[in-house]
C-alpha cells in the first residue's frame, strides 16, 4: 500500500492540462480574491512574499500591490508573507507542510490562504455511494477533507499565533453529475488518490450515481456545495 494518499505527480499532471485547456479557475479565483482582500486590511508592505498554488499567472503581479518580490511555489529564500490557494488540501502531511511553511517564514510573517473543507460535495459523494452500492465492494472516489474546526489547532501546532479559520459555502446547481465532473475535470479537482480505482465505473454504477445525483435537486437542477476554509495567522514577533 503506498504511504501517500494523493497521487502527487498525477495531481501536477492534471493541473497542468487544465491549464492548458483554459481551465474554470471560478473557485481559485474566489479563493485568491477574498486573500488579497484580508491582506489589504494589513497595515504593512512584505518585502518578500511566498505564493502557493498559482492557476493563473497574473496572480504574481497582483500579489506585488502588497510585497516587493513574489516568488511562486519555489522555495527560495525566507519570506514575510506567504500565501497557499488550493494547494494544501492535497498535502500528503499536512502537520509537516504546515511547520515546513513555518520554517521559511520570518518573525512577525504574516500566512493566508484557502483550502477546501470537509463539506465539500456532498452530493457527489452521495452520488458515488449510490454507484458502489450497485457494484461490488467500494473504492474511494472523492477526497478526504479537513474540518474547519481542525485547522486552528494544526496552525497552532506548526507554529503559528493567532490563527483565524472562517468558511465560505459556495453552491452551484448543476443540470447533471456529467456536468458537475466536466467543472471539476477543469479546476483539475477530480480523483487522485492513490487508493483510486484504476477502472472506469460500469453503466449500471455510472446510472445509478447520476439517478442518486439528480434526485438530489429540483426543477431538472442539483446543488452542489463547495466549502472553502479560509485562514490567516503569524508567525511569532523577534525575542
Amino acid at each position: 500500500m503506498p504511504a501517500d494518499l494523493f497521487d502527487t505527480d498525477l495531481l501536477k499532471l492534471r493541473r497542468e492540462r487544465a491549464a492548458r485547456a483554459g481551465g474554470d479557475r471560478f473557485l481559485h479565483e474566489r479563493a485568491f480574491t477574498d486573500s488579497l482582500e484580508r491582506i489589504g486590511l494589513v497595515p504593512r508592505r512584505f518585502e518578500r512574499a511566498l505564493l502557493l498554488g498559482c492557476v493563473d499567472p497574473a496572480w504574481p503581479e497582483r500579489l506585488r500591490r502588497f510585497a516587493e518580490r513574489v516568488d511562486v511555489d519555489e522555495i527560495s529564500a525566507t519570506y514575510d508573507l506567504g500565501l497557499s490557494v488550493g494547494t494544501l488540501d492535497t498535502a500528503n502531511d499536512l502537520p509537516a507542510a504546515l511547520a515546513a511553511l513555518r520554517s521559511v517564514l520570518n518573525p512577525d510573517a504574516f500566512f493566508i490562504g484557502a483550502l477546501a473543507g470537509g463539506d465539500t460535495l456532498p452530493q457527489l459523494r452521495s452520488a458515488m455511494r449510490a454507484a458502489d452500492s450497485v457494484q461490488a465492494g467500494s473504492v474511494p472516489h472523492v477526497h478526504p477533507r479537513i474540518e474547519a474546526s481542525a485547522l486552528g489547532s494544526l496552525l497552532a501546532a506548526a507554529g503559528f499565533i493567532n490563527p483565524v479559520v472562517d468558511v465560505d459555502r459556495v453552491r452551484a446547481s448543476y443540470s447533471s453529475l456529467g456536468d458537475l465532473v466536466r467543472d471539476l475535470r477543469s479546476m483539475a479537482a477530480t480523483n487522485v488518490l492513490h487508493e483510486r480505482s484504476r477502472r472506469p465505473l460500469s453503466k449500471t454504477a455510472r446510472d445509478a450515481a447520476s439517478a442518486a445525483f439528480a434526485s438530489a435537486g429540483r426543477d431538472g437542477r442539483t446543488v452542489e456545495t463547495f466549502e472553502i476554509l479560509h485562514f490567516a495567522a503569524w508567525t511569532p514577533p523577534p525575542q
